[in-house]
């Protein structure tokens, strides 16, 4: 099965058994199509036994159920059965279910006690590892299980390493290597110097390696490192390492021919070769005996480097740099999941399920021809990670290239033994030999330090995968020397011609994640970078650096067939980002291909990134297959085109129409900017204070929302006032005189600034800098506001109350237009064109002013202004609270969330949609709406 067929079988499973499951009637029904559904076995029970009996205490008991291959036990309860309490037992004894099933496993054969014991109630599973006694159990929630079915593959794999233990694995090492270089940063004379940071970073990648060789044999014995280091007093490990570093670079012939006598253990040590130790000048700091006990105790005797994860571990290793140095570049190290979401719909499904096909073909000969061509298939492929950081993209597609290579292998062992009766003799022709090779890879990086991480992770990837096809195909095979690994180059990759690092017409993927910088938080270079990209003065140079990947790659794929696939702010599929730079890509030939909507993008980073973001696959040309839209509910929408807005609709370019609205309804304006340091605001005891005092000013005292206070105060209550004298005399200015400090501090504070339009209202220090204030009743609609919230509040506010440039206003709006503005069509169209802060909503009048208005009936009309104004009679019965509280999505109240579905039912009425129709077809028909509106 491929990832996508998994994740797909989930969520069926899910669908079914959620809220349901009765231990006795159900136990063998859910487990026979978890089984075979969701993992893919086949022959299913037959795999899993139910009911098998054991005897404890004399008595014969029935283990739910019990995997003997992967020797794995299964205590089932009911759906509503807690499963960390205690049950009594016939007994008498007290027991939780998983106790239960421990019982079970220590009266069973020592060759069947099981490895792990999960304990499950259809809701929830608990899995217990027993080779890690007191450690909590993973818990796995059922609505779960689309996302984390991977965590399940120990039921099926009988050699299995979770992904938990791997990423654990990574960071300890990553910690042990932090540890060693703080220790060795402490010895440098001069730690700033770059020469000296850039041999600390080397000599770190060195001794990593040496970690891993030593405890994966490739020095030939354990322990190898560790022996010739701990033969040194502390003071000649400086000079020891050396030495051990020059003869990792040299061939055995050009060795000095005394050195077996002079130092055996050093004499012993394999040529590496591939350039890892051929930098002699690198600067090796004097040791101390903390450092002898990090590298010879911490890091050589008390941990094994062999089972890591480099696609983690390269990530891990890279945050030793200095922080601030990562988020000035804007790089971001990614969790293998993620990575799974680039490369499995870019190429890795396909050739999981062209695989698949040829396991299933029964002609032995056909069959053996079928995976020679696949595997030469696998080793023709090339990739091309454009911004490579640490290699996690590239060592993980090298891993799973090697993986489906593997499965060749194991293919052709199988029908050898059919042939053989057998009796199988491994031979070293190309039936064996391995094809696929890092020489594949291809990466540009503008860090050093990355480059060389990204190498090595690499190597310890190709060493990992080869004793994998040892055990296969029970054959040696020979890793050291290395082979010279040139492929990731140093560099800006915006300045690099990317045909001299890798000719388009012999790539065949782009992936990666290229710098999350927003446009406010690039430096210099960066904003002189997306100028080359794009041309000085273009619009493009006001958005986020990532998309000049995007126009790159499309320029290098031109009119060859390369799929690209890249991890992405998500601020390029909304606000101006899409009529501006998609419109230019679609323009220049982009097709997107496969999508993921805005998520949270997690990493394996030792200071992790919170961003929310994008994936996006697309081509120069245009391709006949289905299109693929990984939604926000983890469904999958198959369709025929996916535009920049990731919508199932047509290419349409919404503009920003800042002084118009294409339905001519009222003008929606922001509020009034101050611009003044805080000087012309009172908290409630100041205004308080200042009216006994000088009860003349009282009249020049407003009450005052911004977005903060709009949605926090309750009804009717200000948190906060401001000083407002538009529209008075120069007499009552001139009487104010206790307010004459705040206005001198106003004044200055708009004479230094930048802004020309701000300078010139230096003169005015006792108003505000724009004054947008509406005379009547006026609609509030907030700048920013959560996306947690299925409804931005927006509401109605008097105009005695000034109203800050956080919101948005639109004044003389009736109760109709509020009705349809609050109804979850609405909020539909503004998910999609809003800019986002992190995930959080950011509300503008380009999403007002495009918005497609309905043309209802006068029945339909008078409906909706009776569903609207009750919304506003459901917010009153609660008038105590906040907005903020009453649409928190927990504690909305009943009569509130009524009224709005009520609304949202007589809006979508009056469009003609079906109340069926998912948020994503209500959006693709508002904009065939808009299409038609402006064609």
């Amino acid at each position: 099965m491929t990832d996508q067929e998994q994740r797909e079988a989930a969520r069926k499973f899910i669908s079914r058994w959620m809220d349901i499951g009765d231990e006795k009637q159900d136990c063998h029904n859910y487990w026979i199509s978890f089984l075979s559904d969701v993992m893919g076995i086949s022959d299913v029970t037959n795999y899993i036994q139910f009911e098998r009996r054991v005897v404890v205490d004399g008595q014969t008991k029935y283990i739910d159920g019990y995997i003997p291959d992967t020797r794995v036990l299964i205590e089932q309860k009911g759906h509503d059965i807690d499963l960390t309490k205690k049950e009594r037992q016939s007994d008498g004894k007290e027991l939780t279910p998983y106790e239960q099933g421990k019982r079970y496993a220590n009266n069973m054969p020592l060759d069947e006690m099981p490895r792990y014991i999960v304990t499950c109630n259809f809701q929830e599973f608990r899995i217990h590892d027993q080779n890690k006694p007191g450690e909590k159990p993973t818990v796995i929630e059922l609505s779960e299980l689309r996302d984390k079915f991977y965590l399940f593959e120990f039921l099926v794999k009988k050699e299995h390493v979770t992904l938990s233990e791997e990423m654990q694995l990574s960071k300890d090492a990553g910690t042990i290597v932090g540890d060693i270089y703080d220790a060795f940063l402490k010895q440098y004379k001069d730690p700033t110097n770059e020469h000296s940071l850039k041999s600390l970073n080397a000599l770190c990648v060195r001794l990593v390696f040496c970690f891993y060789a030593e405890d994966a044999g490739l020095f030939g014995r354990h322990a190898l490192f560790h022996d010739y280091l701990a033969q040194y007093p502390t003071h000649q490990m400086r000079e020891a390492l050396r030495k051990l570093f020059r003869v990792l670079d040299e061939k055995p012939e050009e060795r000095d021919e005394y050195l077996e006598e002079d130092d055996p253990l050093l004499a012993s040590f394999p040529y590496v070769n591939g350039g890892l130790f051929s930098d002699e000048n690198i600067e090796i700091p004097p040791f101390t005996d903390e450092i002898r006990g990090l590298i010879l105790k911490h890091a050589s005797e008390d941990f094994d480097w062999h089972n890591i994860s480099p696609t983690i571990f390269g990530a891990v290793f890279e945050s030793t740099l200095n922080p601030e140095t990562r988020r000035s570049g804007g790089m971001h190290y990614t969790s293998i999941e993620n990575i799974h979401k680039v490369i499995d719909p870019l190429f890795l499904d396909d050739l999981r399920k062209e695989l698949a096909d040829i396991e299933d073909i029964s002609v032995a000969a056909t069959k053996r021809k079928r995976l020679s061509e696949y595997q030469d298939k696998l080793a023709g492929l090339t990739f091309l990670d454009p911004a490579c950081g640490s290699g996690n993209f590239l060592t993980e597609t090298y891993l799973s290239l090697r993986r489906l290579e593997n499965e060749v292998f194991k293919q052709r062992v199988a029908l050898d033994k059919h042939e053989s009766e057998g009796q199988i003799m491994f031979g070293i022709g190309d039936d064996y030999k391995i094809k696929v090779t890092i020489q594949q890879f291809y990466g540009i990086e503008i860090n050093d330090f990355a480059v060389t991480v990204a190498k090595t992770a690499l190597w310890i990837s190709e060493a990992q995968m080869l004793k994998e096809t040892e055990d296969i195909i029970h054959r040696e095979e020979v890793f050291l020397p290395l082979r010279k690994y040139e492929n990731i180059v140093e560099g800006n990759a915006l300045h690099l011609e990317w045909n001299d690092v890798l000719p388009a017409l012999q790539c065949h993927f782009i992936m990666g994640n290229p710098p999350f910088v927003g446009q406010a938080l690039k430096s210099k270079q960066q904003s002189d970078d997306t100028s080359l990209i794009f041309g000085k003065g273009a619009p493009e140079n006001k958005m986020d650096y990532v998309i000049c990947w995007y126009k790159k790659a499309l320029d290098y794929m031109r009119d060859v067939p390369i799929k690209t696939a890249f991890v992405s702010t998500n601020s390029i599929c909304q606000g101006e980002s899409v009529p501006t730079f998609w419109k230019r890509m679609v323009d220049n030939g982009a097709e997107i291909q496969f999508a993921y909507r805005s998520f949270s993008w997690e990493n394996e980073a030792k200071d992790k990134a919170n961003v929310y973001c994008v994936i996006i696959g697309f081509t120069s040309h245009s391709i006949k297959d289905k299109k693929i839209i990984y939604c926000e509910d983890n469904n999958l929408q198959f369709t025929n085109h996916i535009n920049p807005y990731l919508i199932d609709a047509p290419d349409i370019w919404i503009i920003n129409r800042k002084n118009e609205n294409l339905s001519h309804h009222p003008k929606m304006t922001k509020g009034s900017e101050p611009a003044d340091g805080g000087n012309l605001f009172l908290k409630e005891d100041e205004r308080n204070e200042l009216a006994s005092v000088h009860p003349e000013l009282n009249k020049f005292i407003r009450p005052f929302i911004g977005g903060q206070e709009y949605l926090q105060d309750t009804f009717g209550t200000y948190s906060r006032y401001c000083i407002w004298f538009y529209g008075a005399s120069n007499k009552d200015i001139a009487n104010a005189k206790a307010l004459f400090s705040r206005f001198q501090n106003v004044k200055e504070l708009r004479l230094r600034s930048t802004a020309d339009r701000i300078r010139k209202n230096a003169d005015y220090p006792y108003l505000f800098c724009q004054i947008r204030q509406p005379k009547s009743t006026y609609l509030v609609i907030p700048q920013h506001t959560t996306s947690q919230r299925r409804y931005i509040p927006i509401g109605f506010i008097n105009p005695d109350v000034i109203v800050g440039n956080a919101c948005y206003v639109v004044p003389d709006v009736n109760i109709y237009e509020f009705g349809i503005m609050i109804s979850n069509v609405h909020m539909a169209w503004m998910r999609v064109l809003c800019g986002r802060i992190g995930i959080g909503y950011r509300y503008s009048p380009a999403i007002y002013n495009n918005f497609p208005w309905p043309s209802p009936t006068l029945e339909q009309k008078a409906r909706i202004e009776q569903t609207a104004q009750g919304i506003l009679n459901a917010r009153m019965l609660n008038k105590d609270s906040s907005l903020a509280s009453l649409y928190d999505p927990l504690t909305m109240p009943p009569e509130l969330r009524k009224a709005h579905i009520e609304n949202d039912k007589a809006v979508m009425a009056a469009y003609g949609f079906s109340t069926k129709m998912s948020e994503a077809e209500c959006v693709a028909k508002l904009m065939k709406m808009y299409k038609e509106m402006t064609s």
